[in-house]
């Protein structure tokens, strides 16, 4: 990971990306219903996991994005050289009444292997990083709860340990408009999403109401 004075420098202006996402026709970028709330993943290639979680009900916005590094408003080549610090995230904006982060974070430990470092399958860099980024207390505390507990199965199962880093909510920039719901654009596109095939118990799910 490159220090913050060893980073590309970036740029003052942000990438320009769609009013609206192109499956729901949602607003990508705007003040979202009352109550809502966001999280924010790090799951490796950032295609599939953005499909994923559009498709799950009470979900009402997704985008795709770069976060955790130090570049200001990187492209997605600048991320790739591993000299920005960026990891490929999705946000995720939703109705906790039909949905809720237990159920979110259920999804992101179930959908990838946490326990690859730098990687996710065949991808390799820092941008494929696990990663939970979360916003406010309520959500780091049930991050932690879940690692910890989904820790003990990995182990259990012979997969080695959880490398997923846990941090409050970094700056998030927009990833370029091609990458924005790119499955649904591409249909027969890459997606490299796949889970370790051990499941988070549901009682752990439930903790920390």
């Amino acid at each position: 990971m490159p220090s913050g004075n060893e980073a590309l420098p970036g740029r003052p202006d942000p990438i320009v990306v769609p009013g609206k996402h192109f499956v729901s026709g949602r607003p990508l970028d705007a003040q979202f219903p009352h109550g809502f709330q966001h999280a924010l993943f790090g799951m490796g290639c950032f295609w599939g996991v953005e499909r994923l979680f559009w498709q799950q009900t009470g979900v009402w916005v997704t985008s795709v994005g770069y976060a955790g590094g130090s570049t200001q408003n990187p492209t997605y080549s600048e991320v790739c050289s591993g000299m920005t610090g960026h990891n490929e995230v999705v946000r995720i904006t939703f109705d906790p009444k039909y949905i809720d982060y237990r159920q979110l974070l259920k999804l992101f430990w179930e959908s990838h292997d946490p326990t690859q470092g730098m990687r996710q399958g065949n991808d390799f860099g820092t941008q494929y990083r696990s990663g939970i980024y979360t916003y406010g207390q309520k959500q780091e505390k049930l991050a932690r709860i879940s690692r910890s507990e989904y820790g003990k199965h990995i182990s259990k199962a012979g997969l080695g340990s959880i490398t997923t880093e846990i941090r409050p909510a970094p700056t998030y920039y927009f990833a370029e408009e091609y990458h924005q719901q790119y499955l649904a654009k591409n249909p027969g596109g890459y997606c490299a999403l796949a889970g370790t095939g051990i499941a988070l118990p549901e009682v752990v799910a439930q903790q920390a109401a």
